[in-house]
């Protein structure tokens, strides 16, 4: 419902006012925000925009409860390069300050199959075949929830091997879903 507004906002750089309700608040906020991009990730809309500090705002479309325009000028944020933005993270996630990671991972022989025909990342490269059938592949992103998503969205088919960092978080997240079933 907003996403042909937004578009147009955007495109006439106009200053917004959105309310907006996120998903742990048990109220609605108010941002003033100079719009900047839309982008699709898994059938849901978002919208990028920043505000007079220059802080990046993520806002889930489904989320935003209202939006005025507001009489103020609008203002580029000279840290966010929406052309080149979204070139290493899986998905939305990202703080400007992200900088990528190698993430080295291992795909079972059956998942492996899938993932070298369907690439979890544009930057991702066949390190080795395994004598399990499996492989090891690689990916070069900014780490974020949307990239252990998809990786915890493959069960056992895959493991993360580097950074460390993320290697035990993904442990730990498999640990806890595991004593669920106990």
């Amino acid at each position: 419902k907003h996403l042909s507004p937004l578009y147009n906002y955007i495109t006439k750089r106009k200053t917004l006012k959105i309310t907006y309700k996120s998903f742990s608040a048990r109220k609605s906020q108010e941002h003033i925000i100079y719009p900047h991009v839309l982008k699709e990730f898994r059938n849901r809309w978002f919208l990028y925009g920043s505000d007079a500090n220059f802080a990046l705002h993520i806002f889930a479309l489904d989320r935003i409860e209202g939006i005025e325009v507001v009489d103020a000028p609008y203002h580029d944020n000279p840290h966010f390069d929406a052309a080149h933005f979204f070139d290493d993270i899986i998905g939305v996630s990202k703080s400007l300050g992200s900088k990528p990671e190698d993430v080295t991972f291992w795909a079972s022989s059956e998942q492996s199959r899938y993932i070298e025909t369907k690439p979890l990342h544009p930057s991702q490269k066949l390190v080795s075949r395994c004598d399990d059938g499996g492989c090891i592949f690689t990916i070069r992103v900014a780490i974020n929830y949307e990239m252990y998503s998809v990786f915890m969205s493959y069960g056992a088919g895959v493991r993360v091997l580097e950074p460390s960092h993320a290697r035990y978080f993904m442990k730990r997240q498999l640990q806890s879903a595991a004593s669920l079933y106990k």
